[in-house]
C-alpha cells in the first residue's frame, strides 16, 4: 500500500491516478496510523513552502514522517514535497524543512539567465550524476515535466540528477530511504510512469 499525504497541499488525485494505472495499492491520507501501515509514502506538495510547511506541522505529520523514514520506510517527496525535505528554504524569507536532507532551497531568480521565464515551465532532460534504481528504466536524456521557481543546493552528496535551465539545476535527490523529484511523475507521461514504478519496486540504496 502506497499512502500519499493529503496535509492541504498537493495535486493529490492526478497522482493517485498514476500509481493505480501501473497497478499500485493507493490511499490519501492524513490519518496517522494509516500512514504508519502503509508500505511506502509520498509527500505531494505545490504552492508556497512555508505555508505548506506550517500545515504539515500543525498537522503532527512531519514527525509521523520522521519516525517511518527512521524507521526505513521508503519516502519520495515531488515538487514541493522534495525541497521540504531539505534543511531550509529561502522562500521569502528562512524557513525550516524536514531536515531529512542536508541542503537548502533558493530563488530560481539571480542564478539562472535573466531572460529565461522563472518559473521554469516545461519539458526537460534529465541527466544522471550516479545510478540510482530509482531510475532503472530510464537513460540519459529522458524528459520531464517541471514547475518551479525554486531548486535545491549545496546538496551534493544527495543529488542524482540535474536539469538545464540555463544552469544545472537539482532534478532529483536520494539517501538511503528518502528520495524525491523536483518535476512531477505523474505529469511526465511514460518516463514519470517508470519512475513511480520503480519507487513501488524499492529503490533504496
Amino acid at each position: 500500500m502506497i499512502a500519499i499525504l493529503d496535509y492541504g497541499v498537493g495535486n493529490l488525485f492526478s497522482l493517485r491516478s498514476s500509481l493505480e494505472y501501473i497497478g499500485q495499492q493507493v490511499i490519501i491520507t492524513a490519518d496517522k496510523d494509516e500512514i504508519r501501515r502503509a508500505d511506502k509514502l509520498i509527500l505531494p506538495g505545490v504552492g508556497a513552502f512555508a505555508d505548506a510547511a506550517k500545515k504539515l506541522r500543525d498537522s503532527g505529520l512531519d514527525e509521523v514522517l520522521r519516525e517511518e523514514v527512521a524507521r526505513g520506510k521508503e519516502l519520495m517527496g515531488i515538487c514541493l514535497g522534495m525541497q521540504m525535505l531539505f534543511e531550509k528554504s529561502y522562500e521569502f524569507g528562512e524557513h525550516d524543512g524536514l531536515g531529512l536532507l542536508k541542503g537548502a532551497v533558493v530563488p530560481m531568480q539571480g542564478v539562472i539567465p535573466a531572460e529565461l521565464k522563472i518559473p521554469h515551465i516545461g519539458w526537460n532532460e534529465l541527466h544522471f550524476d550516479k545510478t540510482h534504481p530509482l531510475f532503472r528504466y530510464l537513460k540519459e536524456g529522458d524528459c520531464v515535466y517541471f514547475v518551479h521557481s525554486y531548486f535545491a543546493m549545496d546538496c551534493a552528496d544527495s543529488v542524482i540528477a540535474t536539469a538545464e535551465y540555463g544552469k544545472e539545476l537539482t532534478a532529483a535527490v536520494a539517501k538511503g530511504n528518502v528520495m524525491g523529484c523536483q518535476f512531477h511523475p505523474e505529469k511526465s507521461g511514460e518516463v514519470g510512469l517508470n519512475i513511480l514504478r520503480a519507487f513501488c519496486e524499492g529503490a533504496s540504496v
